[in-house]
């Protein structure tokens, strides 16, 4: 734990997961006093959380961990996605390697921070009411940290096993020969469908909308041919802030209608074949923003799916004629066999849009049209107050008394998505109006974690004790996200990529989408020019 005489650090951090690991690696290095919080009773951030069945990561293992040579030089995966445990051996190493967690305080929850313009520090308080006073505050929260179940009538009789993923038991469920029910259909529920589908007794699953998931192609990986591989990592890393996404893969270079048909075909067949994220994000480059094009990309999709469901009606359901949305308006998820677990004989699927949930009982999930569907296990993959939540849940106060919930109420406002005005010195990572659900995780808080870093760097060498975002440049940042996620099909969803799923919650993009790239430039330019857009001052000076 912290001792007394270190609580008037120069960083805090919170949460130790890979946005919080690699700033800590970083101030340690710059010689700065730095703590963590972790709320959870060990490494990993949403990986140690996310314990539920079939919990995996959907971006390649080269680009899915820190680019610290220390690390990846002696470090060799199993898998091309790995899966939840072998992350979490992934963390295990890090500490090995740099002894994370001797500046780790574990079940350490922050639950409140306010400023002191005195003295230019926060003074942030835990759940176990210790207060620390560091100089720069680093929220290394994540976008998904404060999950959502809506309010189900009568959830609280419902005998069986119920746990929203989030918080499933990290010794997990015995769900063998049991009767399931996953309510949701998002990644997280694909995930659980096909790793529980095989082994239960009944699985019964409760859609609203249907997910346009895309062949993950898993495989299993040769330790030879990996280290072979090593030697392109560095260009790998560059290479990462040089596309849209943070991947190493981009949009292909013209209209989807300036291709022949045939020539669409071969072009699609072969995205498809090499999976992952490739068909979403290596397609032709009006895909995104063109109704039309975006439609015969679905139409591919529906085709290739349907050719993996045996029921009519149930390829109606899951792959329908009319795309519920357009391709990428929600989040895809990467799949292995997600389809051919709804061709079990023991698989019913609930359309929830023809038949919604009435309310819980003791034995189960009640219907509209009078069925109870009798359970012993439920799962809530019913998602999070995404992007937003993970800060708004904590009692962070501005210099105005208004805390950062009641700030966003209405709108999120931050500048350049690390910052937000009356908020000095309070950085955050993977969080609203950034890259964040636009990119690869890894890949944003690196980029995010240095540019941080390197003005904390630059406040500590010129003496500067603050630095706030001006309200000007603030509001230029909020209009240049909105006008670019204006542009894009995602408007025609009701999804966490615009707050839709949380009732109450204003509907705006969310996220940078500009592409990693121009992101990169237009932050690196500011520091460049000065941190332009921010007010730097000493203490005790005129704020």
């Amino acid at each position: 734990m912290v001792k007394l005489q270190d609580t008037e650090l120069d960083v805090l951090v919170v949460g130790a997961g890979f946005s919080g690991i690699y700033q800590l690696y970083h101030y340690r290095k710059l010689g700065y006093s730095v703590r963590i919080f972790e709320a959870a009773p060990d490494l990993g951030g949403v990986w140690y959380h996310n314990a539920y069945p079939g919990a995996r990561v959907d971006t390649v293992h080269t680009i899915y961990q820190l680019s610290i040579p220390e690390l990846w030089q002696d470090w060799a995966w199993k898998e091309g996605y790995p899966g939840r445990k072998e992350l979490l051996e992934y963390f295990q190493y890090v500490d090995r390697k740099l002894d994370v967690k001797k500046d780790v305080s574990f079940n350490t929850r922050v639950v409140a921070a306010r400023f002191d313009q005195q003295t230019d520090r926060w003074i942030v308080t835990t759940e176990g009411r210790l207060v620390v006073r560091p100089r720069f505050l680093v929220l290394a929260v994540g976008f998904a940290a404060k999950s959502y179940t809506p309010d189900f009538n009568g959830l609280e009789k419902f005998e069986g096993i119920c746990y929203h993923s989030s918080q499933w038991p990290q010794e997990g469920v015995d769900v063998k020969n049991k009767r399931v029910g996953v309510i949701g259909t998002g990644a997280t529920a694909v995930q659980v469908i096909q790793e529980v589908g095989p082994e239960v007794a009944y699985l019964t699953v409760f859609q609203r909308t249907p997910n346009i998931a895309l062949p993950m192609r898993q495989k299993v990986l040769d330790a030879g041919v990996q280290a072979q591989q090593k030697a392109l990592y560095p260009t790998m890393f560059r290479r990462r802030l040089q596309t849209a996404t943070g991947l190493l893969i981009d949009s292909y270079p013209k209209p989807l209608f300036s291709a022949t048909p045939e020539e669409r075909l071969l072009f699609w067949e072969d995205l498809w074949a090499q999976g992952g994220f490739n068909f979403a994000v290596s397609n032709y480059n009006d895909c995104a923003i063109n109704e039309d094009a975006n439609r015969e990309m679905y139409n591919f999709w529906r085709d290739k799916v349907r050719l993996r469901i045996h029921d009519s009606k149930l390829q109606e359901k899951l792959a329908p004629t009319i795309p519920p949305h357009p391709v990428g308006a929600k989040r895809p998820a990467l799949e292995q066999s997600y389809y051919e677990v709804f061709n079990q004989p023991n698989v019913t699927l609930v359309d929830l849009n023809e038949c919604g949930i009435s309310g819980m009982t003791n034995k189960g999930i009640l219907t509209e049209d009078g069925v109870e569907h009798e359970l012993d296990v439920l799962v809530l993959a019913t998602g999070f107050d995404s992007i937003t939540g993970s800060l708004t849940q904590i009692d962070i106060r501005g210099v105005d008394g208004v805390s950062i919930a009641e700030k966003w109420a209405n709108g999120v406002y931050t500048n350049l998505g690390m910052t937000s005005v009356n908020f000095p010195n309070m950085f955050f990572t993977y969080g609203p109006q950034a890259p964040t659900a636009f990119s690869n995780g890894t890949c944003c808080i690196e980029i995010q974690g240095d540019w941080i870093v390197r003005c904390i760097e630059h406040m500590k060498a010129n003496e500067w004790t603050s630095i706030y975002a001006t309200t000007a440049a603030e509001a230029e940042w909020r209009t240049a996200v909105m006008d670019m996620g204006s542009r894009l099909l995602n408007n025609k969803a009701k999804s966490w990529y615009v707050g839709a799923n949380i009732p109450g919650k204003v509907i705006e993009p969310l996220n940078y989408s500009g592409g990693i790239k121009n992101y990169v430039d237009v932050i690196t330019g500011v520091a460049d020019r000065g941190y332009e857009g921010f007010t730097l001052s000493r203490c005790g000076e005129g704020k």
